[in-house]
């Protein structure tokens, strides 16, 4: 894995078929104005490229690792600064609850079905953070969801036994950190900050 924050570790150019058809659709939807226009035009956008057979993501995104799930970067865009990252969940894979550093976020279901928890601060004592579980959902192939900061809060979770599942993401700005928090007593949980690295695209 490569730490996204070396100046060395830049995403390649990844090809893939449909490429510039995909980033032609998220650079029109990136200049629609404010984070809640953007996030809607991408959020259409997604859709109706997850449903394009003449876009196809690289054969690597749908390999799982065993022991994490995967973040492989396709594009990171020099004149908007957005990233498109893929993730691979293997069976019964997912995330602690996590934010996204203050980045608005759009992420469509590719392949498989996830489960996404919304959670709601309550409150903050220094380190110690009061979360209560809100709207929960099943997505499945061709749905998309968008998260604007302050309501970034969440869980994403492969429930399958034996299915991968495939999310393609798309960042307000490369997303090489972010924050966890993890359950203490009750509501409460304790917040570790995080180094997000990326997988290789092979």
């Amino acid at each position: 894995m490569t730490d996204p924050t070396h100046p060395e570790a830049a995403c390649p150019a990844v090809d893939f078929h449909g490429r510039e058809r995909l980033l032609s659709a998220i650079d029109a939807a990136v200049t629609c104005g404010g984070d809640q226009a953007v996030t809607t035009a991408l959020r259409h956008a997604l859709c109706a490229l997850i449903r394009d057979p003449s876009v196809q993501l690289p054969a690597c995104v749908h390999e799982p690792i065993a022991d994490h799930y995967a973040r492989r970067e396709l594009y990171r865009s020099a004149r908007h600064g957005y990233s498109v990252v893929a993730m691979t969940w293997g069976p019964h894979q997912g995330t602690p609850v996590h934010d996204h550093a203050g980045l608005w976020c759009v992420e469509g279901v590719w392949r498989g079905e996830l489960e996404i928890t919304q959670y709601e601060l309550l409150e903050r004592d220094g380190e110690r953070f009061r979360f209560r579980a809100g709207g929960g959902m099943q997505a499945g192939p061709g749905s998309a969801g968008s998260l604007i900061p302050p309501h970034e809060y969440h869980t994403i979770r492969n429930p399958s036994p034996d299915a991968v599942a495939v999310t393609l993401h798309i960042y307000q700005a490369a997303m090489d950190h972010c924050s966890k928090f993890h359950p203490l007593d009750g509501e409460w949980y304790a917040r570790e900050g995080s180094v997000l690295s990326t997988d290789a695209v092979a």
